[in-house]
């Protein structure tokens, strides 16, 4: 008994210099965190950006399946393009269509306004007519395209390569003469003609046609549906810029820091989709408040990025004449133990306000499931109304009415914002097949945040529509 105790009495001394020795390790190991955090921390932070950079579009480079169908605009489809609206004018009773560059320019002439003017949109009339032509025979309606034109400038216009099935018809006009009166006596000599002018024409030629024998009317009816319908090869193209905007948030997302500002995101995200030839349109990056106003109000930028920031990006590029707009709220990842804690294995960090947390999460699967309410709307014959109420009902019942600020959403196509609008008071419009538009509900609770989902739907012939943005936003992590 007693060589047993003095046994075990032995062992003592030994069990008690274990945890002394320990102890000096874990001191050393602590101090030796502490001084690499504060050498390594300086070099990090320089670098952060690029850092981050390279990450985002690494990841987005891993897949670009949403390139794969994208042709540019075949030449022939212009031409069918000017034929349909042809038909649309004669059914309207309408004796000719007229625009200058810019969008609705490029539609039906492959020609955009900086291609034109790179400079500045200038005073002297460059337009377009299409007039609806009328085989007697037959009855069949095809488009007559002409040009006005500055006679210095005709040389050039022949050179933009605008589609057209032999030389281009150019009505030229010299600088000491009275251009509308020069369209009127080369295309409608004998009659008081009726011109549909496109919304995008300037005031001072609307003025200058009507002063000179011709009666003008606004855009609307059938000519306007015209471009409102998309074909194949449209989606094709709104499909590949809309998903690639999202996959190039969806690349970025993992790769983000505590520490960045708004304007630092702003930078990546571009950077990211100028790599495979997006180009820039807009780019509105909102942290936590500055999401609380849709647009960002008087926003500077320099807010700073946390792991509890709720961050919302709206972004919008261009790929072979086509527009994205798609909106994405979401949480960076959340951050990892530091070496301090994981040597002394220390929980990490806590939300510091689990109250705001929760809301955010609460909104932003209110938001989804509005989105999804107003996804079931797109059908042939809804109305363009009955879209937003949808929408509108389920934040209204979730107990957040008002905070949704805007109309649900618009047509889209080479124009980010194109004609139908989706709004609670348009009864008028009926949705289509081939019409593309953006669904994006919101809620904004000023000074605190603001949650915004968008894709982009496809009406359909038959059944449900078609989401052309790829897929849609599944958690705050997986936007």
């Amino acid at each position: 008994m007693k060589d047993e105790f003095e046994s075990k009495q032995g062992l003592g001394p030994e069990i008690g210099k274990r945890p002394r020795s320990l102890s000096r390790i874990w001191t050393a190991a602590v101090v030796v965190a502490l001084y690499l955090t504060w050498i390594i921390k300086p070099f990090s932070s320089q670098s952060q950006f690029d850092r981050v950079q390279q990450c985002s579009i690494e990841n987005f480079h891993k897949d670009l399946y949403f390139l794969e169908n994208a042709r540019p605009i075949e030449a022939q489809e212009f031409l069918d393009r000017r034929d349909n609206l042809a038909k649309a004018l004669h059914v309207s009773g309408v004796d000719g269509f007229v625009l200058e560059p810019g969008y609705t320019f490029q539609y039906y002439a492959n020609i955009s306004q900086p291609q034109w003017e790179p400079w500045e949109p200038e005073e002297r009339p460059f337009l377009m007519v299409v007039q609806p032509s009328v085989n007697a025979s037959t009855g069949e309606v095809k488009a007559k395209t002409s040009f006005l034109s500055p006679h210095f400038e005709e040389g050039r216009v022949r050179m933009l390569g605008i589609p057209s099935e032999g030389e281009l018809d150019i009505i030229v006009w010299e600088e000491h003469w009275n251009p509308y009166r020069t369209l009127k006596d080369g295309l409608f000599p004998d009659a008081n003609a009726t011109l549909m002018v496109d919304e995008e024409i300037r005031d001072f030629l609307v003025r200058g046609l009507d002063a000179n024998g011709f009666k003008t009317v606004g855009l609307g009816g059938e000519v306007e549906a015209v471009r409102q319908t998309k074909t194949p090869a449209e989606v094709e193209l709104l499909r590949a810029v809309n998903t690639g905007t999202i996959e190039g948030i969806r690349a970025m997302r993992p790769c983000l820091e505590a520490g960045l500002t708004e304007n630092d995101v702003i930078k990546i995200l571009d950077d990211t989709v100028k790599t495979i030839g997006f180009d820039l349109f807009f780019d509105i990056v909102l942290f936590d408040s500055n999401a609380a106003l849709p647009h960002g109000g008087f926003a500077t930028g320099d807010k700073v990025l946390t792991h509890e920031t709720m961050v919302l990006i709206d972004a919008g590029y261009h790929y072979l004449g086509y527009s994205s707009d798609v909106c994405r709220s979401f949480f960076i990842d959340p951050p990892k133990k530091s070496l301090i804690r994981r040597l002394l294995r220390l929980p990490g960090p806590e939300i510091n306000n689990s109250e705001l947390h929760a809301e955010k999460l609460k909104v932003w699967d209110i938001v989804l499931q509005a989105q999804t309410e107003a996804g079931k709307m797109f059908m042939p014959n809804s109305t363009a109304a009955s879209v937003d109420i949808a929408a509108r009902k389920v934040i209204d019942d979730a107990g957040y009415k008002g905070t949704f600020t805007h109309r649900l959403g618009h047509g889209i196509g080479i124009k980010a914002h194109e004609s139908p609008y989706l709004n609670k008071g348009n009864h008028e419009t009926l949705l289509r097949p081939g019409m593309t538009f953006t669904a994006e509900p919101g809620i904004y609770l000023e000074g605190k945040f603001g949650v915004r989902h968008e894709d982009i739907y496809l009406v359909k012939e038959n059944g449900p529509a078609e989401v052309i943005s790829g897929r849609r936003a599944v958690s705050p992590y997986e936007p």
